[in-house]
């Protein structure tokens, strides 16, 4: 099972504040654990909505929306990607994150089967060949 761990923002990701170089060094400690356990997939941490940009579609156009965001706590600013067994494996290792002060949100991530008879054989290996496509590209 795939979870996407959500760091949300607070005022100061958004205002730009880096993490100190302790708390970068906890995290490192961190990624290396999650990494030598085989549960860390990706991981990033993201500059703040006022760099960034939205696109909302209404009747099918779409409307370019730049930053910065309001409602921080509604923003995301950083993310990991898990592979655990279970929603209680993904939050026992979020618990162990070494920050202060945050809310972490735990969202699992569809899988193919997740979509029964709607993913269609053919859809399911265009979906696989796009996915070996787009690894190879990097």
């Amino acid at each position: 099972m795939r979870f996407m761990i959500i760091v949300k923002a607070d005022e100061a990701t958004e205002a730009g504040v880096l993490p100190s170089t302790e708390l970068l060094t906890a995290m490192g400690r961190y990624n290396a654990e999650l990494v030598k356990a085989g549960v860390m997939l990706a991981a990033d941490g993201l500059h703040p909505s006022s760099k960034g940009a939205r696109v909302k579609f209404s009747k099918g156009k779409p409307k370019v929306i730049d930053g910065p965001f309001t409602e921080a706590k509604e923003l995301i600013a950083g993310f990991w990607l898990f592979d655990v067994k279970s929603k209680e494996e993904a939050i026992e290792w979020v618990k162990r994150c070494p920050v202060d002060d945050t809310e972490i949100e735990i969202r699992q991530v569809f899988e193919a089967e997740d979509f029964g008879a709607a993913l269609t054989p053919e859809l399911k290996e265009q979906e696989q060949r796009l996915r070996v496509q787009a690894a190879a590209q990097r």
